[in-house]
């Protein structure tokens, strides 16, 4: 099924790429206290975890519950810092971070923008894949009630201007299976993995990048 591509008013792409680009680019978030279930679930999972692959299905959701977008995909990190989350269907995008910067490449455009990994990772939500695990510096975490057969972990900013309202995280039998991003706005972004494969050997060849001939390239690193 073809499905359009909205573009922001700049004409950059689609700004539900974007607020992946920034939970990837967060850190792993601390387990709260006083939930044993879910904070047993979260810190296996970070300490037992240095690499991990996946396939993936992305669900945007108005503030109203509509929604206006959907895409598939496979994605692999290796922390920290190195990520790489590749769009397949219907869109063609790629994300790579190589531990110093992110770059992200729309390929319909022809169209890179490279960022530092620090600064793009300044008032980002916790994400929980490539990062460290200092996350509760900047964030409120605490445990959701169990649905859909998941635990769940929720991780408020502390900063007030911060474009993310919450980030939500599934897991089933201590594996990540669901991420939930809540924008300030109330629209919502779903993820759900398929076929986790934790540390799984990952040629490093994945996690470099170099514009392709002919590319348009912002460059945010300055």
């Amino acid at each position: 099924m073809s499905l359009p591509r909205p573009r922001d008013a700049r004409g950059e792409p689609w700004a539900g790429r974007r607020r992946l680009l920034a939970m990837l680019l967060a850190c792993p978030v601390a387990p709260a206290a006083g939930q044993p279930s879910a904070a047993a679930q979260l810190r296996a999972f970070i300490e037992g975890t240095r690499s991990a692959q996946a396939t993936f299905s992305q669900v945007v959701f108005d503030a109203k519950g509509r929604r206006v977008q959907e895409a598939r995909g496979t994605m692999q990190f290796s922390r920290p810092g190195r990520f790489r989350w590749e769009y397949d269907s219907p869109i063609s995008q790629l994300l790579v971070g190589d531990g110093e910067q992110v770059w992200m490449h729309d390929r319909d455009l022809n169209q890179v923008t490279v960022r530092r990994l620090d600064r793009a990772l300044t008032g980002t939500p916790a994400a929980l894949l490539a990062g460290s695990n200092e996350v509760e510096k900047a964030f409120v975490v605490s445990a959701l009630p169990s649905k859909d057969g998941l635990e769940w972990i929720e991780a408020v900013p502390r900063d007030s201007e911060s474009a993310f309202a919450a980030v939500r995280l599934g897991f089933a039998r201590g594996e990540i299976a669901a991420m939930e991003i809540v924008d300030g706005l109330g629209g919502r972004t779903v993820v759900r993995f398929e076929a986790v494969q934790r540390n799984p050997r990952l040629a490093a060849q994945l996690f470099r990048f170099a514009p392709p001939r002919g590319a348009d390239v912002i460059d945010e690193r300055r």
